[in-house]
């Protein structure tokens, strides 16, 4: 298997107890049409009692929840005070010129939340790693700029962006509009508030002395800042110390959705499988009709019309005619399963309403999945697993996506948009329906004193996912696999587990793996259940 393609990254993650998601980034390099293709294999224990009766499509593809949108710009804080690209800059820019529509100018404002909640989770991650770093380190040196830096330049962007929404106040603009450009306001406040105060946690384990306690005060008054201005519009989306915060949750969600919208692809769904299973049956049904008239004529020579003969010949060539039938409609779904997809989606561009490309999905069950080796392969990683491969009974899904793009109508340019970002999550709320109790009393002797007591024992699941993913762009095929095994018991998801695949060695030099070294793949380390929603914010 060869290595990541580069113009596709993943990143694996557990969303909440009951969610997986897999995040893809695709950065088309070529100029014409280019598709990627997602495959995931899920190997489920039997006594989940998951199979195409007791989970069918419909059900499965209730449980996937796909969302592709653009990748949003990347601009450092300094970039989207200064850079010509920047949204901020194009509002300005209108607003001395007056040339803009008022559709663009919310878009455009929309697109400074966007790019400014980038900047700020690269704010948060950075100070995060920054933290983890010992002293002494690189990393650890330039915290103390990179604190600064963000502390300065996030209040000129939002007393830019408020002197230029003050200044719209003039204007001619729809009420609707002036809706729009305030709760973007109120959004990029939030974002400003949870992320600083992100950073202020990860900087608590810092000394209290030299310049780390003045840095976590200056994040601290920026945050204290952005609830008053909050308070002082009269919006509700305050934190409370006292109240469970549903109202704040509840906005916070809103205008995460109402901002980034205009980098999500919106779906125009096709029965395009439909159309040609209906042409199938047709032919079906002609094949089937030509045999029983062709019965029926041979019958009119062979024997006089009003004759018990020729009745039974009619009787038993419309029985025929009736099995051929049903027997090719089974046949042609089949072939229709096989060679179809299940479900095509129009992506369209949420701005242009201009159809950019497809994705298509299919399912497949039990003995319809054929396991490449590679993927049986991904999975040898220790005895128990190796041994349990075709001894013990697992079931298997199969589920398929491909994305078509035409990179021609991607906004690059115009809008300074790059690429996609492809969002896949499963649910897996099926799988724990029939889980044991996730908890046992095992009796235990202790050697001491010889009395009986009992410890506690977790029933749990794995269930292993391996993703293969190929690019196809300009007539050349790259591939890459990866390996998640998911813990899950009733209770939902406990941990999550990467493996990655151990380098290959180059053909023409093979290089011997030391003593003791994984062979197949070894574990990156389990990650505990925290929801990405609680660490990446807003």
């Amino acid at each position: 298997m060869s290595q990541a393609p580069e113009a596709l990254h993943s990143r694996f993650d557990v969303h909440d107890r009951k969610q997986f998601e897999i995040k893809l980034e695709y950065q088309p390099t070529g100029a014409d049409e280019t598709r990627y293709l997602v495959e995931a294999y899920l190997f489920l224990p039997s006594s989940l009692n998951i199979d195409a009766e007791t989970y069918p499509r419909a059900d499965f593809y209730a449980d996937i929840h796909n969302y592709v949108r653009f990748k949003t710009p990347v601009m450092e804080l300094g970039e989207i005070l200064s850079s010509e690209a920047s949204p901020l800059v194009k509002l300005e820019a209108w607003q001395r010129t007056g040339l803009a529509p008022e559709s663009d100018v919310v878009y455009q404002a929309k697109l400074f939340s966007c790019v400014l909640r980038g900047a700020l989770r690269r704010f948060a991650t950075t100070v995060e790693t920054r933290c983890d770093a010992k002293p002494g380190e690189a990393g650890k040196v330039d915290l103390e700029s990179v604190v600064r830096s963000a502390g300065d330049s996030v209040p000129v962007a939002l007393e830019r962006f408020r002197a230029w929404l003050r200044a719209t106040g003039e204007a001619k603009l729809q009420e609707k509009t002036r809706a729009s450009l305030r709760l973007v306001d109120e959004y990029v406040s939030l974002l400003v508030e949870q992320f600083f105060r992100r950073a202020v946690a990860d900087m608590d384990a810092l000394p209290r002395t030299g310049p780390w306690l003045p840095l976590r005060k200056g994040l601290m008054e920026a945050v204290l800042r952005e609830e008053s201005y909050r308070k002082e519009h009269r919006l509700r989306s305050v934190l409370s110390p006292t109240g469970d915060n549903e109202e704040y949750m509840q906005r916070l969600g809103f205008l995460k959705k109402f901002c980034m919208n205009v980098l999500f692809l919106s779906s125009r769904r096709r029965q395009r499988r439909q159309g040609w299973e209906e042409v199938l049956f047709a032919i079906a049904a002609g094949v089937a009709m030509a045999f029983a008239t062709s019965v029926a004529l041979w019958a009119q020579v062979r024997y006089t019309q009003v004759s018990l003969n020729f009745f039974l010949v009619a009787v038993v060539g419309y029985m025929m005619k009736d099995r051929i039938k049903e027997g090719l409609r089974r046949m042609f779904s089949r072939v229709a399963a096989t060679h179809l997809y299940d479900r095509t989606t129009d992506l369209v561009d949420p701005v242009t309403a201009r159809a950019i490309g497809i994705c298509e999905e299919r399912v497949d069950y039990g003995a319809a999945v054929k396991v490449p080796q590679a993927v049986s392969a991904l999975r040898l990683h220790d005895d128990f697993l190796t041994v349990s491969q075709g001894e013990l009974s697992e079931a298997v899904i199969r589920y398929q996506k491909r994305i078509v793009l035409d990179a021609r109508l991607l906004p690059r340019s115009e809008r300074g948009l790059t690429g996609v970002t492809d969002i896949l999550r499963l649910h897996v709320g099926r799988f724990l329906r029939d889980m044991d109790e996730p908890e046992f009393a095992l009796e235990y002797v202790d050697l001491e004193d010889f009395s009986v007591g009992h410890i506690r024992g977790a029933k749990r699941y794995p269930v292993d996912l391996v993703f293969r993913f190929t690019v196809m762009e300009a007539g050349v095929r790259k591939e890459s696999a990866q390996l998640v095994r998911l813990v899950l018991d009733r209770n939902g998801i406990q941990r999550m587990q990467n493996f990655i695949r151990a380098p290959e060695a180059p053909a023409e030099a093979p290089a011997e793996a030391p003593a003791g070294s994984p062979q197949a793949s070894e574990p990156a380390g389990s990650v505990p259940i925290q929801p990405a929603a609680w660490r990446a914010g807003a």
